[in-house]
């Protein structure tokens, strides 16, 4: 049957969901600065589909701007379907300047400003993990040869597409939750890294698809589970050299004086940062202690219930250790938009820069079997145990305020705290499975 390619030219919103419009391929070159119509009220809709208040209303246009090096497009080798095939964009005005709420904009203007005040290009990669429906849950599989079987080539064709996309895979494995799988890719600079992040995500679900199946990247399956984390990882470059400057021997934990700073500033935003990175009622049943998740605003070394972690160095690599450091921010999963949690964590890393803040103090204990006295003596507090808390932290932190702009700022407040009354007369069991249907 005679076919024309379509494409479709997409965002990704506060609600952590992939949109946009399509048109057949021809015209894409052609729409490269016009782009296609949109509207502020989408930024609105939310994971659930319906529209919480905001400021736009019916009025206004804006434009979905495609970035081309962003072009997806995978032959799954069958005659029948089309290809895979989108494109990433900016939310832009119709003069093409960038709007006040796109997400791509808010990381891109942070990378900037670290670029400019530190002479830094960040590297990064986000490390996903997810339910795939396409095996059977049965006990005893985590990190199962068998479950790595049973999945049969749907490992493959993931690997597969991401090739195809131009990322570089570097792990597919099951992990220790039910029907757990986690797949992880080499680093990028600045914005592409979130790209990739997007991008993996709608690849995961496009493979799973071909195999008559269901990849989500719901953030708990339920709340007896293990939860689906998304890990971030991420160093510096010199932006002149293009050198790495994250690891200094001399200093504690190998950790350079920029990096140092750069991650307290993290440390002590984590609490207004886990509304951007941890964006579901349901996120906050993965944020408390002993669950191999993060429940403090502490760096650990080696530690995979930190908040942020000091990723190890394998000396046997015959890399150098420049080269392979990297901390780990562990307070994330996939509800969150990859723009807002990466573009969080620069404005929050560069306030640190700014005050100059001294490198964090390692723990190598519990910090759930200190008491309040040695956590306050630590700097350490608990992190948010509720979307509610988080939003309300982040409310009242001005520097992000700043950071992300007035109107950005209200218009995800009032988007996130719209969904969480949606989901307010819910049992924990319930949200999960509502989380479920949509990520």
């Amino acid at each position: 049957m005679p076919r024309e390619e379509l494409v479709m030219v997409c965002c990704s919103d506060i609600a952590g969901q992939t949109r946009g419009k399509g048109f057949p391929v021809k015209l894409l070159e052609a729409r490269r600065n016009r782009g296609v119509g949109w509207t502020g009220t989408n930024i609105m809709i939310t994971s659930f589909g319906a529209i919480a208040d905001g400021p736009f209303g019916s009025f206004g246009d804006l434009c979905l701007k495609p970035d081309l090096d962003t072009h997806v497009r995978v032959d799954f080798d069958n005659e029948e379907e089309a290809p895979e095939q989108f494109v990433l964009s900016d939310i832009c005005n119709t003069d093409g300047s960038p709007w006040d709420c796109c997400p791509r904009n808010f990381l891109r203007r942070g990378l900037a400003a670290l670029q400019a005040e530190a002479g830094l290009l960040l590297k990064a990669s986000f490390e996903h993990e997810f339910h795939y429906d396409g095996v059977a849950e049965r006990p005893n599989s985590g990190y199962n040869l068998d479950s790595y079987r049973r999945q049969g080539s749907f490992g493959e064709t993931l690997i597969y597409a991401l090739t195809q996309a131009g990322l570089e895979p570097d792990t597919f494995m099951p992990e220790y939750g039910p029907c757990q799988y986690e797949i992880t890719v080499e680093p990028s600079i600045g914005l592409r890294a979130a790209d990739n992040a997007v991008i993996l995500r709608e690849l995961a679900r496009a493979a799973a698809r071909r195999h008559d199946a269901r990849a989500s990247f719901t953030p708990i399956l339920r709340p007896d589970a293990v939860g689906n984390g998304v890990h971030l990882h991420f160093s510096f470059l010199d932006a002149e050299t293009r050198e790495p400057v994250g690891y200094d021997p001399a200093r504690p934990h190998g950790i350079s004086q920029r990096m140092g700073s750069f991650a307290a500033g993290i440390l002590q935003k984590m609490p207004a940062l886990t509304a951007l990175t941890a964006a579901s009622t349901i996120s906050y049943i993965r944020l408390v202690p002993h669950r191999w998740s993060a429940a403090f605003n502490n760096l650990g070394i080696q530690d995979r219930e930190a908040g942020v972690r000091r990723a190890p160095v394998f000396e046997a690599s015959g890399a150098a250790a420049a080269e392979q450091f990297n901390l780990e921010y562990r307070a994330g999963d996939a509800a969150a938009s990859p723009y807002f949690f990466l573009g969080g964590l620069v404005w929050a890393g560069l306030h640190g820069l700014r005050q100059g803040l001294a490198t964090p103090d390692g723990t190598d204990e519990d910090p759930s079997e200190m008491t309040e006295a040695e956590l306050e003596s630590r700097g350490l507090v608990r992190l948010p145990q509720s979307l509610a808390t988080a939003l309300d932290t982040l409310a009242g932190d001005e520097d992000l305020k700043a950071a992300m702009g007035p109107l950005l700022h209200q218009v995800y407040l009032q988007h996130k705290r719209f969904e969480n009354d949606l989901l307010a007369e819910l049992s924990p069991v319930e949200q999960c499975e509502h989380y479920h249907q949509v990520y």
